[in-house]
């Protein structure tokens, strides 16, 4: 599990197929009213307070996104304080949940070095394909339409050099800079070998 603070009032928790086998649950479950979900929430929601120095209560909003085999990212947003107050509250927490999902891998890397090696450790997988983005001073890794099987070792090489990314496809093809589309693998092997 991964905790990362986006905002004052917004944390981002990553959670990987192996955090959820742990707890005893799958992401299938999400759809079920389950106390077991309840329990992930309230204990992610204290480990979040403990990890930020935050004490969070009240009302909160949580996004999933399920990512095919690599496992799902919350987000978790604290209503808006005012000015001058700690996002503190007494009493419950009220949780408002909403799921997404994406089947496609996309994945984030701050160096360009790190693309590097990862494309030499998917090319000894047999994996190939792939685009590359440039957006907001990162890269974005995009792998689509793999069979589940591929899909899951792939997210497991992925998770190696960078981090999963809740951005959808659509959003990068729109904003993002394409830099190599559909063959990622095989291009930057043939520039960049090792």
């Amino acid at each position: 599990m991964r905790l990362e603070r986006l905002t004052a009032n917004k944390i981002k928790i990553f959670l990987t197929s192996d955090d959820l086998i742990d707890r005893g649950l799958s992401k299938e479950d999400i759809w079920k009213d389950s106390s077991k979900w309840n329990q992930l929430f309230h204990d992610m929601l204290e480990e979040a307070s403990e990890e930020f120095d935050v004490d969070i209560q009240g009302s909160v909003a949580v996004e999933i996104f399920s990512l095919q085999a690599q496992g799902m990212i919350m987000i978790i947003t604290v209503n808006e304080a005012e000015e001058d107050e700690e996002i503190l509250y007494d009493g419950f927490i009220e949780m408002q949940v909403r799921v997404g999902g994406f089947d496609d891998l996309i994945y984030e890397f701050e160096d360009f070095e790190d693309i590097i090696s990862l494309a030499q450790r998917l090319s000894y997988m047999n994996i190939f394909g792939g685009s590359l983005y440039f957006m907001n001073n990162h890269y974005y890794f995009l792998m689509e339409k793999l069979d589940s099987n591929i899909n899951e070792q792939a997210a497991c090489i992925f998770s190696e050099f960078g981090n999963a990314s809740i951005i959808s496809p659509f959003v990068l093809m729109e904003y993002g800079k394409g830099i190599i589309e559909n063959k990622a693998v095989e291009t930057i092997l043939h520039f960049f070998k090792l």
